[in-house]
């Protein structure tokens, strides 16, 4: 443990005894060829040199026995240290001055270039530290990249910690009590605590809290540090207002995602209130409307009479259904606070369900379904994916007049189902619009929501997968919704 020190000395003096032997040497070898005053100079140069090299006691060691070694080696009487003239005795002590002023002057040259050096080095790190935390997007990225900071930039233990919500500190391992009170302290009084802040100087380390707009993040503690480093002290402040600075905003930016999905969800509910009364008030009316007069007048109605408004009444109140229906569905999973239930199911099941339930409406059998065998089994809720194809079917039935193309394939790790009709293309500026709630393109003779779309895309969505609109080379529509299969299948039967 004491080598590398003995070593330190050894090499201090051994440098000075030399320098002030290269000295004597060179005034000897030239004493002929010199004079008095430039022999003076070769011990001035090795001063100046013992001071740009050395700390500034052995420095200064050396400048007293560079003129000690001047007067008993040059100045008459030499080989003594006596001095026989004043005028010698004067030069000796100013040249002892103007070595101890070199040697001092030099050591503070020295120690402003080391401090300089630290102070780029520091800002160095405080850019390279406010960069990592511009990208920062979590709190636990935040601590990492924090004690990185401190434990490059003083030797601690250092130790950082967050305020959970209850507004304890989660020091996340088992630190010393007394650690853990500075820590509590210094946030609760809002200061630095420790050496040089005036505050608890008897400990050696700081305690400094992690505060930004008045508002406490955390603390942090660093150990083993010195009163007189009040630039250490600084850094170190700076290092934790730009963790506190980025933990402010991170938690803003929280803040603000819940309020604006609140917004959102208020929006969308007053939305969905305004279209479902809008959208309910003529089919209730028809229905109504319908009823009251087979009540009223229904002996006085012809067969023909009477099965027309039955059969208005019927269509009025499927449509009431899907409206409800789709409208419940969609608000379902734009708020849903839990997971779908899903299990392993068979497309080809879900598919031949959804087309046993279309026959009544297409009528002219005009759906086609292009099912292979063996496909894989999928994680989803079948009501929903069932819901999601009867909408782009109804649509596609509603909306077009010719064949309807049914198409499921699995293919790179996807179950892909597409829905083609040779209907009217939809325009490429109205393709995104047509996905949102109560967004309809213009179609004539037809009403409708804009719901349907708009719930098989929170589908879609609900089972990490995509439901687009392409438009097909010779005309029409086509959506696809893909989905991602999970590689792992089940084994033995499904339940």
């Amino acid at each position: 443990m004491t080598q590398a020190p003995t070593k330190t000395t050894l090499r201090t003096w051994a440098l000075v005894l030399g320098l002030i032997a290269g000295a004597t040497g060179g005034g000897l070898a030239l004493e002929h060829h010199i004079s008095l005053t430039s022999q003076a100079m070769l011990y001035v140069l090795a001063v100046v040199l013992a001071a740009y090299a050395l700390a500034p006691l052995p420095s200064a060691l050396c400048a007293v026995a560079a003129v000690t070694a001047f007067n008993f080696f040059f100045v008459p009487p030499r080989w003594t240290l006596a001095v026989e003239s004043q005028e010698h005795l004067i030069a000796l002590l100013v040249m002892l001055v103007v070595a101890l002023v070199i040697s001092q002057l030099a050591a503070q040259l020295r120690n402003e270039t080391e401090r300089a050096r630290l102070n780029a080095k520091r800002s160095q790190q405080l850019q390279e530290l406010a960069g990592g935390l511009s990208m920062a997007l979590q709190a636990q990225s935040v601590v990492e990249l924090g004690q990185t900071a401190l434990d490059t930039a003083f030797d601690g233990p250092n130790t950082l910690a967050l305020v959970r919500p209850d507004g304890t500190l989660d020091f996340g391992l088992s630190l010393a009590t007394k650690v853990q009170m500075g820590m509590h302290s210094c946030m609760r009084e809002a200061a630095t605590l420790g050496p040089g802040t005036g505050r608890w100087p008897g400990l050696n380390a700081w305690y400094i809290p992690l505060v930004s707009s008045a508002q406490l993040q955390g603390a942090v503690c660093i150990e083993t540090v010195s009163a007189s480093d009040g630039l250490g002290r600084e850094h170190a402040q700076a290092l934790c207002a730009l963790l506190a600075q980025t933990l402010a905003r991170l938690r803003i930016a929280a803040a603000m995602q819940v309020s604006q999905a609140e917004v959102q969800r208020q929006q969308l509910q007053g939305t969905f209130l305004a279209a479902i009364s809008h959208d309910l008030r003529t089919p209730l009316a028809a229905v109504v409307g319908a009823a009251s007069s087979l009540q009223s007048q229904g002996d006085r109605l012809s067969a023909a009479e009477r099965e027309r408004l039955l059969g208005s009444i019927v269509s009025e109140a499927r449509y009431l259904s899907n409206v409800t229906e789709n409208t419940l569905q969609l608000v379902q999973l734009t708020n849903a606070a839990q997971p779908l239930r899903k299990g392993w199911e068979s497309m080809e099941e879900i598919v031949g369900a959804v087309l046993g339930r279309m026959r009544l409406r297409d009528t002219h059998h005009r759906i086609t379904a292009q099912v292979p065998g063996q496909l894989p089994l999928i994680e989803a809720d079948p009501v929903l994916l069932a819901q999601l194809l009867s909408n782009l079917l109804d649509n596609a039935l509603k909306y077009s007049s010719g064949a309807i193309t049914l198409q499921v394939q699995a293919s790179a790790g996807q179950l892909l189902v597409s829905v083609e009709d040779c209907g009217k293309t939809i325009p490429a500026d109205q393709q995104a619009l047509i996905f949102q709630p109560y967004a309809r393109c213009d179609r004539k003779g037809q009403r409708g929501t804009g719901l349907g779309l708009a719930l098989c895309r929170a589908i879609a969505a609900a089972h990490s997968g995509t439901l687009n609109l392409q438009t097909c080379q010779a005309g029409g529509n086509c959506f696809v919704f893909a989905m991602p299969i999970n590689p792992q299948q089940p084994r033995g039967d499904l339940p």
